[in-house]
Formats: structure tokens, C-alpha cells, sequence
């Protein structure tokens, strides 16, 4: 049979374009590791990233909506999928890798709180280093996963841990499969955050900026589509990841929109201010009883214990926050 990895390899320098980022040439793993005879490095992320605790827990967190009473509202888990299928599409157009380019896709909120940005700011405000969820995303798969007992985080290649940190912030990932991870995280939760604030009765489609949907069109699967397209078009056989400029600037307007409609002070968010409190006091708990911190939140020996606790917290789902909060802070019923 031969060694299928290889056989791979071989497949994606012949097919993928001179641009792409290519699994034989990575740049590798912190720690060595023989390579696989069956999978490619970056599969091998992609499986690790799909199997970890981390990666399971993105169903019980918040995307927009907090505890919302409806099957259909989005998760940090359903957004990651739909990151996921859409830079999936753009680097199978643009004969990129698809692989690290999922892998990217399928890691790059890992690191996200409970109660999604409400819960992120909780954090950032209450440790004195202050929290960034791209940054803890990387810190997940570097210092907090385990994939093999003795090997401390998932031990992922640097492409992979690059485009994680990357995919928000100021650092544009120079891969560019990071890129489009990048740009499609935007394109994903601009469409689909619309679609759940329209079902919650947030909005309607006639209060969104007419201006910008006469470019990128007025429903979910219409402007994902001619944003994807857009972006392909755009892009092809350049050293950079881009929309059109007419694209990019009916997109900003549409995400300058969601901020100021749905993001802040909406309906959506009248629960924000009690997350707030609520992470703050687990917080200031924790910094004065650590020893009730799980064992396993003490691995990073050389981090600290303010540390432990926003790595305890950021990793809890929304539901297991709630619980822990009560567990502590309200009393509990008397039975004989």
C-alpha cells in the first residue's frame, strides 16, 4: 500500500496552488513527533482539535443570546461549523489547503468564556493581564488540552497555532488559509447573528442598512453567497485574503450595524450586566479559597493562581457557570 501520507503530500503539491501552505513543508510541532503513515500533519491537528474536551464544551456556550428558549439560536459550536463549511468552500476555490484551513477554522474559539463577549469582558476586566479569547484559544491547544498524558496542550504544527491566534486581534496570520479563517469568522457570524436577532424579534429585514444589502443582498443564504463569491474572486492568485473594496465596506456596515443594534443595549443583552457580576464573584472567590480549584486547572505549574482561575472559568460552559455560582452563593433547600 505504501505510505498514504505521503501519497498525499505528493497530491497537494501537484494540485494545490504555489501559494498554499503545504503539510509537508510545516514548520512543525514544539515537541517532535514521527509523522503518521496515514494522515497529514495538519489532519492530524484537525482530528486532535475535533477530540478534545475543549472543542465538546462550544455547544453549552453563548454565541449572542444567553439561555435563549429555542432550539435554533446559535452556539460558539453551531458558529464554529459554519466558520468551518464557509473557509472550507474558499480554500477548495482557491486550491489552498483545506485541511489547515479547517483545522484553523474548527480551533479558533476553543478559548472562548461562558455567555460569549459578555463573558469575555467579565474576564478581561477583573485579571490584572486581561483576557483576549484569541489569545486564550491559543493558550487552550498549547498549555490546557491534553491529546497524550505527557505531553503537555495538543502539541499542534505552528501554521495551525498561528491562524488560532490570528483570527482576530491586530496579528493577520501570514498563511493564507489563516486569512481566510479570518474573514469568513466575520461572514459567518454577521449573517447568522442576523438570522437569530430576527428570530428572537430583535430585528426585521427592513431595518437592516438598505445600502449595504443592495451589495451583498438581503437574505442569510443570498449574502453568504455573493460575500463567499466576492471573496474568491477577489483573492485569486493574490499574495492576500480580501474582499473587494465595495464588499469589505458593505460589510463593516453591516457589522457596524449589528453593534449598535444587537451587540449593545439590545434586548439580547439585558442579561450582560448580571454575567458580569457573576464571573467577577467566582473570580474573587476562587482568588481567596484556590484550593477548591479542580486539580487539573493547576498544570501551567509557572502560571499562577490568578491564572488557574480565569483558565478554570473561560473553559466552564454557561450552564456549569450558573451551577457553580449557585453551589456557592445560594442557599440550598433543607431536607431531612
Amino acid at each position: 500500500m505504501g505510505c498514504l501520507r505521503e501519497q498525499t503530500e505528493e497530491m497537494e503539491v501537484q494540485w494545490l496552488s504555489p501559494l498554499a501552505a503545504k503539510a509537508r513543508d510545516t514548520r512543525g510541532r514544539e515537541v517532535l513527533e514521527a509523522r503518521c503513515q496515514v494522515r497529514t500533519e495538519f489532519q492530524r491537528d484537525r482530528d486532535r482539535i475535533l477530540h478534545s474536551k475543549a472543542f465538546r464544551r462550544l455547544k453549552g456556550k453563548t454565541q449572542v443570546f444567553i439561555s435563549p428558549e429555542g432550539d435554533h439560536y446559535r452556539t460558539r459550536m453551531t458558529h464554529t461549523l459554519e466558520v468551518a463549511q464557509i473557509s472550507r468552500t474558499v480554500a477548495r476555490a482557491l486550491r489552498l489547503n483545506e485541511d489547515l484551513t479547517e483545522a484553523i477554522a474548527l480551533g479558533h474559539d476553543l478559548g472562548h468564556t461562558p455567555f460569549g463577549h459578555a463573558g469575555e469582558a467579565a474576564l478581561d476586566s477583573v485579571y490584572e493581564l486581561g483576557f483576549r479569547h484569541n489569545l486564550h484559544s491559543l493558550r487552550v491547544v498549547e498549555k490546557l488540552e491534553r491529546y497524550k498524558a505527557q505531553v503537555e496542550g495538543l502539541n499542534l504544527t505552528w501554521e495551525v497555532r498561528e491562524g488560532i491566534a490570528g483570527h482576530s486581534g491586530a496579528d493577520v496570520p501570514t498563511t493564507l488559509e489563516g486569512q481566510i479563517v479570518r474573514i469568513c469568522d466575520r461572514i459567518a457570524y454577521i449573517n447568522h447573528d442576523i438570522d437569530d436577532a430576527i428570530r428572537a424579534g430583535i430585528l426585521r429585514d427592513s431595518n437592516l442598512p438598505q445600502d449595504a444589502l443592495e451589495v451583498l443582498g438581503t437574505g442569510r443564504t443570498e449574502r453568504i453567497d455573493r460575500m463567499v463569491k466576492d471573496l474568491i474572486g477577489s483573492s485569486a492568485d493574490n499574495e492576500q485574503i480580501r474582499m473587494s473594496s465595495e464588499f469589505a465596506q458593505a460589510t463593516h456596515a453591516l457589522r457596524r450595524f449589528l453593534f449598535d443594534n444587537v451587540y449593545v443595549g439590545s434586548a439580547a443583552k439585558t442579561e450582560e450586566k448580571k454575567v458580569g457580576r457573576m464571573l467577577a464573584t467566582l473570580y474573587e472567590y476562587y482568588l481567596h479559597n484556590p484550593d477548591e480549584l479542580p486539580l487539573e486547572w493547576h498544570r501551567d505549574e509557572g502560571a499562577g493562581i490568578s491564572r488557574w482561575i480565569v483558565d478554570y472559568i473561560a473553559g466552564m460552559t454557561d450552564r456549569y457557570a450558573i451551577a457553580e455560582y449557585s453551589r456557592l452563593f445560594l442557599p440550598r433547600a433543607w431536607s431531612v
